[in-house]
């Protein structure tokens, strides 16, 4: 009897390219990367932290590089990435949020959060493609969304409106890219606690009702994604493209 054979989720071999990777789930996602086997690049505004993080990376016996680099700024995007071998993965995972009630949010806060949400996710995701595409090589690109780019909540009309924006492009960009055997997919968890997320959960109300939102009860942590980041990347999804990965605790489940 021939038994069907379980592909690996090593990425021994691969190059991954993760921004936004000084802290959070950044961090997380080019630790696990490392940890798989990819040689990773740490691409931040912040050089320290990636410094540091690729440092650590290093003393574990893995390989890892920081990368200074502002992904709003297109151009130096494109010529960072260009400058490089092509990346197998891509984690597009710089974001952040500035919550506001609708009829308060300010001009500069909606382009501030769209041009790093949004703007700046296309345009990384775009030199990657392009550079394999070149190269005639297959991919993984990952983008990280939220469970609120498949829900609405109050105070979050701009960052709905980012993550939403980034499941379409995802699917989009899945459709085009097939051809090139590059999958796309979303990573969209719910509330992680990270630096990002903890000063919003020293507002108690707001806690509560998180707390009540995820069926599980409780937040989620860094090691709850890496699983699935590392799936997506790997061999093992070679079938997904063009969805959403929902890691949420059951919050989008009603």
């Amino acid at each position: 009897m021939e038994l069907t054979a379980t592909p690996s989720f090593r990425l021994d071999g691969r190059r991954a390219l993760v921004t936004g990777a000084g802290r959070g789930i950044g961090l997380a996602a080019a630790s696990a990367l490392a940890d798989a086997g990819a040689h990773v690049v740490l691409a931040s505004r912040t050089t320290r932290e990636v410094e540091d993080a690729a440092e650590a990376i290093r003393a574990r016996g893995q390989s890892a590089e920081a990368l200074t680099l502002d992904v709003r700024d297109a151009d130096a995007v494109k010529a960072a990435v260009a400058a490089r071998e092509p990346f197998d993965i891509l984690v597009n995972n710089a974001g952040t949020n500035r919550p506001a009630p609708f009829v308060d949010v300010k001009v500069e806060d909606f382009d501030f959060v769209f041009s790093l949400n949004v703007r700046a996710a296309y345009f990384v995701a775009q030199a990657v493609a392009r550079r394999l595409v070149e190269a005639g090589r297959s991919g993984s690109i990952v983008n990280v969304s939220s469970q609120m780019g498949h829900v609405g909540g109050p105070n979050r009309t701009v960052y709905c409106a980012t993550k939403h924006a980034m499941e379409g492009l995802t699917k989009a960009m899945a459709i085009e890219l097939a051809p090139h055997a590059i999958r796309v997919n979303t990573l969209a968890p719910t509330f992680i606690e990270t630096p990002l997320t903890r000063p919003f959960f020293e507002n108690q109300a707001f806690r509560e009702d998180t707390l009540k939102r995820i069926k599980l009860g409780r937040l989620g942590q860094l090691a709850e994604l890496t699983g699935a980041i590392v799936f997506l990347a790997s061999d093992a999804s070679t079938l997904m493209t063009g969805t959403s990965l929902v890691v949420d605790g059951g919050w989008t489940a009603e």
